[in-house]
């Protein structure tokens, strides 16, 4: 019987790999921001330290990212990736057991957040700029997102797991499992071939971001895309810090449900990572990432006036598929303007807004609901957010005649369900 020719990234073996230590790793970890972000409201009550312990997450990303890009194009990133999902067992397995002895504290959640945040503001960019080397430059934006797809199926599995795991066991049950979760990326990582390409010439600081920022401005496609980001990192992203507040204010339930509503988020960043991956290149990126922009912030407004609860998980399920669509196809657009010398650095940049201005949009999104009232805080988030998408979607960002076209799939894929099952 004639064997099926793997389409695309997934034909590469490093890739499928990768792709399976994933799954496990990132069920873990997600099921980890579950139970962190429980364990903070249950010590605290307070949506002000739910954005607190946050931020102390995020803010190795405002610190260390830079760094973490410039390592990535001077060494070797598969060797750089097990040294940082090794360090990442560390704090997962000091949680459980903290809470196992009950010594832990708020200031203990912040410290071990803070430790991980700085692991992974070097794991990320030599992440991100590892993908290209594994399958090729043709299909990256294929490998994006798959890579989303099983970061966001496991952002579907991982909460419904920890919200059972909450309801049945102990919550350092959740820290315990993440912790071992990183094994079996760390035996893929071992198994892979590819190193990824390094530039061997020492370092000089200042001449490197000297580079990477003259690029940047020399390419004012990627700088608007980098500044929606920017945004959406302040004002758009750090929405989902108040689903627990939501969960117990609104609904009256307990973390069960606030599980459920991160499934059902992660349920539609899922299926736009499925329907990218299906459709293969996107020709016309800055539409595509401007249009869902916009349709974020209407269901992110939306969210705000519901009280019903299979509605808000209706409306949970179109903010997870606006914001992946914009997200995966800001991350091609930009790997595919940038040259492989560069790549590290400039997706240091984007990690570093994505992620790095996170405490700040964390504190602002617990102040806001702590000030105004969780609905209200949605609400101006909202505003802040369309605001920024109409400004990109205007002018030569705006689409063109027949806006969807991008629906049809310009690389048809066959094979695509069964892939998923080898």
């Amino acid at each position: 019987m004639a064997s099926v020719k793997l389409p695309g990234a997934i034909s590469s073996r490093d890739f499928r790999l990768y792709m399976a230590g994933q799954i496990v790793s990132l069920t873990g970890t997600w099921m980890q921001s579950v139970a962190q972000n429980w364990l903070v409201w249950s010590l605290s009550g307070s949506s002000f330290y739910l954005g607190l312990i946050s931020a102390a997450s995020s803010l190795p990303m405002l610190l260390f990212t830079l760094p973490g890009g410039i390592l990535a194009d001077k060494y070797f990133k598969r060797r750089i990736l097990i040294a940082t999902q090794t360090l990442s067992i560390i704090p997962a397995l000091l949680l459980g057991i903290f809470i196992d002895i009950k010594i832990i504290t708020l200031l203990h959640v912040a410290i071990f957040a803070f430790i991980l945040g700085t692991i992974n503001a070097f794991d990320v960019p030599a992440r991100q700029s590892f993908l290209i080397e594994m399958v090729g430059k043709e299909s990256l934006t294929g490998a994006i997102a798959l890579n989303s797809a099983v970061f966001n199926g496991a952002r579907l599995i991982g909460p419904v797991i920890a919200g059972l795991i909450l309801s049945l066991f102990s919550i350092s049950t959740c820290f315990y499992l993440n912790a071992i979760s990183y094994i079996p990326v760390i035996v893929a990582l071992s198994l892979i071939k590819t190193e990824g390409a390094t530039q061997r010439k020492g370092f000089s600081v200042l001449k490197d971001l000297g580079e990477v920022t003259g690029f940047i401005f020399s390419e004012r496609l990627i700088l608007r895309v980098l500044l929606l980001i920017m945004v959406f990192s302040l004002f758009g992203i750090p929405y989902i810090i108040l689903l627990p507040v939501i969960s117990t204010e609104v609904f009256r339930s307990s973390a069960g449900l606030y599980g459920i509503m991160m499934g059902a988020a992660g349920a539609g960043s899922l299926s736009a990572a499925l329907f990218i991956a299906l459709r293969g290149e996107i020709s016309n990126k800055k539409s595509y990432i401007g249009l869902f922009a916009i349709l974020f912030s209407i269901f992110l407004s939306l969210l705000s006036f519901s009280k019903e609860i299979f509605l808000t998980l209706i409306l949970l399920f179109l903010t997870g598929f606006s914001l992946i669509s914009l997200l995966a196809t800001a991350n091609s657009l930009i790997q595919h303007r940038t040259p492989d010398s560069l790549r590290g650095r400039v997706m240091s940049i984007y990690t570093l807004l994505f992620l790095g201005l996170a405490p700040a949009g964390n504190l602002a999104v617990g102040f806001l609901a702590s000030l105004y009232g969780t609905m209200n805080a949605l609400r101006i988030l909202s505003l802040l957010t369309i605001t920024a998408g109409f400004v990109f979607y205007g002018g030569k960002a705006g689409l063109k005649p027949g806006p969807l076209n991008f629906i049809q799939p310009s690389h048809p894929c066959p094979h695509f369900p069964l892939i998923l099952l080898q």
